[in-house]
């Protein structure tokens, strides 16, 4: 406990005295997170589930948020507390090797989809704001874009633009929520309801449901935040605090924004018969509702969102499959140390989620919408054996000692288990049938 006192008072003590600064020094991690979570799977997945079925399966994204916020807290935890200073692969690692295998196949596999469908969409989003109809072209200048703010690792910049973007993007998406009257009701009775409605549209209810909950409790992209904890200098016990009520922060902001997306499908385009199919569908909605004000808050809001999650996942996946490859070659991380930048491959690693997807922006590739929402349901894939694993190790009395899961949390890992192997089986029998 005096570790954890200290390091508060060290905090505040470092901290400015307005209580506005010091919450934005705080926050960094949480930011970086929620803006690498958030992308095309939150608006694809929200919008066509809220044009398709309403508040119907609002219930869907309610349990997926807190399996986020119980997973991610666990890993973070993890991280920060267990007695060996393992990384949250290494905790993976010590269970068995195949972890670490795994993990470094299935994220540089769901790296390279992930950026794909943000960069399709980041691409599109801009070529219509600049009327080029160009979104190839396009999707070449974000990817450049990218690479120039995070090719040479400097942190405050990155973190310096996540604010403003995720500003940007949250007033968006929440004014027009706003204005478009939510039915409040229609949105409780759906978070209770625990039902899956009859097919509409072009993709059906289970897939929608199943790509909600791989886009937000499944994502790979949860273990992005250790990373930038450990950027930010998150590294013991004494920051669990912190990092507790800065990924609170983070949830809350993914809960109002998530929240908003799916207003606007619900509200607005689903009472119009309109189906989200492509981007344009969006704005052509929006601009029909609001006028050419909310054409452009929109398709700013959109470009924002997706450039701002691409800058995320580029930053935090090469760390992510670097660590990996650590732990299935320990000599490089004797070579190289702690580092992970160090290590030469960390470049190459990121070339390859930053560039290769370029290749899904091109001619007689899926549309964006099919692309991301068949690329969420695929995060659903990796989901049991992400959580069976956190749930054996964040239960180890040698590593973790007081810091180990409570029975709650104990209970709502065995339950995302479950839950992902049944909405896999499901599904995979929809596809056979």
């Amino acid at each position: 406990m005096a570790r954890t006192d200290v390091a508060d008072k060290g905090v505040s003590a470092s901290s400015s005295s307005n209580p506005l600064s010091r919450m934005a020094k705080l926050l960094g991690p949480g930011i970086i997170a929620v803006l690498s979570w958030l992308g095309a799977g939150d608006l694809i997945t929200s919008s066509v589930a809220g044009a398709n079925y309403g508040y119907a399966m609002m219930w869907v994204l309610a349990v997926s948020l807190l399996l986020r916020f119980l997973i991610v807290n666990i890993i973070a935890r993890f991280q920060l507390c267990n007695n060996q200073g393992m990384s949250i692969l290494g905790g993976y690692a010590q269970l068995h090797p195949s972890f670490a295998w795994f993990l470094f196949g299935y994220a540089l596999f769901m790296g390279h989809l992930m950026n794909a469908y943000m960069i399709k969409g980041a691409g599109e989003a801009l070529s219509t704001l600049l009327h080029l109809n160009q979104p190839l072209l396009c999707s070449f200048a974000v990817v450049l874009g990218v690479w120039l703010l995070v090719g040479r690792s400097i942190y405050s910049l990155i973190e310096g633009v996540m604010k403003v973007l995720l500003a940007i993007m949250t007033l968006a998406f929440l004014s027009l929520a706003v204005m478009s009257g939510p039915d409040v009701g229609g949105i409780v009775s759906g978070t209770f309801g625990f039902s899956i409605p009859k097919d509409e549209g072009v993709h059906g209810a289970l897939l929608v449901a199943v790509s909600v909950i791989g886009a937000v409790a499944g994502s790979i992209a949860n273990f992005v935040h250790p990373y930038v904890m450990k950027q930010k200098g998150w590294t013991g016990p004494e920051h669990k605090r912190i990092q507790r009520n800065d990924l609170l922060f983070a949830v809350f902001v993914g809960i109002v924004i998530n929240l908003a997306i799916w207003v606007v499908g619900a509200e607005i385009l689903r009472p119009n018969g309109l189906k989200v199919e492509t981007l344009d569908d969006l704005g052509a909605a929006l601009q029909m509702f609001f006028g050419p004000g909310g054409w452009y808050i929109f398709f700013i809001g959109v470009f924002a969102t997706l450039f701002a999650s691409v800058v995320g996942k580029t930053t935090a996946f090469p760390m992510l499959i670097t660590d990996a490859l650590h732990h299935i070659k320990p000599k490089r991380r004797e070579q190289y140390g702690e580092a992970l930048q160090k290590d030469p491959l960390h470049k190459w690693f990121l070339l390859f989620i930053l560039v290769t997807p370029l290749i899904w922006s091109l001619p007689g590739m899926p549309d964006f919408v099919t692309l991301t929402i068949a690329v969420n349901a695929l995060n659903i894939v990796g989901l049991p054996i992400i959580s069976l694993g956190l749930l054996i190790m964040s239960n180890q009395k040698k590593l973790l000692g007081q810091y180990r899961n409570n029975w709650f949390e104990n209970l709502a890992l065995g339950a995302a288990t479950i839950l992902a192997v049944w909405v896999a089986i499901q599904l995979g029998m929809q596809m056979l049938a």
